[in-house]
């Protein structure tokens, strides 16, 4: 169990928020000396930072030794110093793109490697676009989870009348999502669709994993047990707190899920237990392994999914999933192979589902690039007048093949 909570701590890390990148940048420009970025290296909260705004990307490191990084796989470059133990590097590159790094100190690995996300436009303000109201935080204990507090928040995008019922999402790990320079940019890219009319108004909860009356944290308790528990919760203690403020359409058609990793198998756990709750199925990096497989206790985990998927009747729901290569591998399971499996029985059985697997690593960083292009693609022909749409398979899915496994790191025995 130590491993366990352990490994959630770092899950959580990965999707941090940031500080707002636009001042980072315009302090990196004054040059690695200037007090602007002594002051903003002095802010750090940890080893390394990445910032990105257009095309301008900034990586700063905290260590006692010259700081390089190796970025896209290249030769490492040298970071400049900025004073005793701070180390910095403005530089262009592409964006709608991840871009792989690396930080190394005395030829060490600093931090896990991570992902540079080259945000595409719709994830940045744009000038004139209505902004839609952030709630305060809430913060209410939970009967189904035995006392279990939890802090969640609301986000009514701009044309949400608060006594007409909206369209809805409901996004796990909250605490990730609803600042406007959080990894995921959520408020802003709703705000830029709904205004170019490409998703409807809607009302987002971002609900945060709870703490049990002990201190324990729930995360995976929630969010990585295969059973109804955590879709009642949302139906019978959360939304029915939301709707003292606004009301919500009650179809599955109207109502979509997401989230990262444990979030991620906790949104599709949701929708195939209660389709006619849930018809829209947003999951990033999805945890369909192990973590909660408790077979002396008759405990399903999520690495039963590819195989349920194409073992039961067919729910009438629409998925969008992504992955990347360099996902874990541990006791659990094997991130990347699950979501290759997973795509593969939703393609069986003609689910409405899109699959994009790229290199990432672990975190929020593919999900925060395709943003714009998933929640367009959820949403796309929503109707307000229906209640309910037969989700298909796309005609160019059906063209395509089923995803196949290449070895490219090792060579063939």
């Amino acid at each position: 169990m130590k491993i366990l909570v352990a490994w959630l701590g770092v899950a959580t890390a990965l999707f941090a928020q940031t500080r707002n990148p636009a001042e980072s940048v315009e302090a990196a420009r004054k040059g690695p000396e200037s007090a602007a970025m002594k002051q903003l290296a002095a802010g750090m909260t940890a080893p390394t930072e990445v910032s990105v705004w257009g095309q301008d990307y900034l990586f700063l490191a905290r260590a006692d030794a010259p700081v390089t990084v190796s970025i896209d796989l290249q030769p490492q470059t040298p970071l400049a110093r900025v004073d005793a133990n701070h180390w910095m590097m403005l530089t262009k590159m592409r964006t709608g793109v991840l871009h792989q790094y690396q930080f190394y100190a005395a030829g060490k690995p600093l931090s896990v490697r991570g992902d540079a996300i080259g945000y595409n436009p719709d994830s940045y303000p744009r000038p004139g676009v209505p902004h839609g109201k952030l709630s305060e935080k809430h913060t209410l204990t939970s009967k189904i989870f035995d006392g279990m507090k939890y802090d969640y928040w609301v986000y009514a995008s701009p044309g949400v009348d608060p006594n007409v019922p909206a369209p809805l999402m409901v996004w796990q790990d909250g605490q990730t999502m609803e600042g406007e320079w959080s990894t995921y940019r959520l408020t802003t890219v709703t705000d830029n669709l709904v205004q170019q009319g490409l998703i409807p108004p809607m009302v987002h909860v971002m609900i945060a994993p709870g703490t049990s009356p002990d201190g324990r944290p729930m995360r995976s308790i929630e969010y990585d047990t295969v059973s109804d528990r955590y879709a009642r919760y949302l139906m019978e203690e959360v939304l029915p707190e939301v709707e003292k403020t606004y009301k919500l359409r009650q179809d599955g058609y109207s109502r979509g899920i997401g989230g990262i990793s444990s979030g991620g198998i906790c949104a599709f756990n949701a929708a195939w237990l209660m389709p006619d709750k849930f018809a829209r199925v947003h999951s990033g990096v999805g945890s369909f392994t192990s973590i909660q497989w408790r077979p002396q206790e008759k405990l399903d985990g999520g690495n039963v999914y590819p195989f349920t998927v194409r073992k039961e009747a067919k729910r009438n729901i629409r998925v969008w999933a992504s992955d990347g290569a360099d996902d874990l591998e541990n006791q659990f399971g094997s991130w990347p192979m699950q979501a290759i499996q997973m795509a593969n029985s939703l393609k069986l059985r003609e689910y409405d589902f899109h699959f994009r697997f790229g290199t990432a690593a672990h975190g929020g960083a593919q999900i925060s690039l395709d943003l714009p292009e998933s929640l367009t693609w959820l949403w796309r022909d929503y109707d307000p007048k229906k209640t309910a749409q037969e989700f298909t398979m796309e005609a160019a899915e059906k063209e395509m093949p089923f995803f196949r496994v290449t070895i490219t790191n090792r060579p063939a025995w």
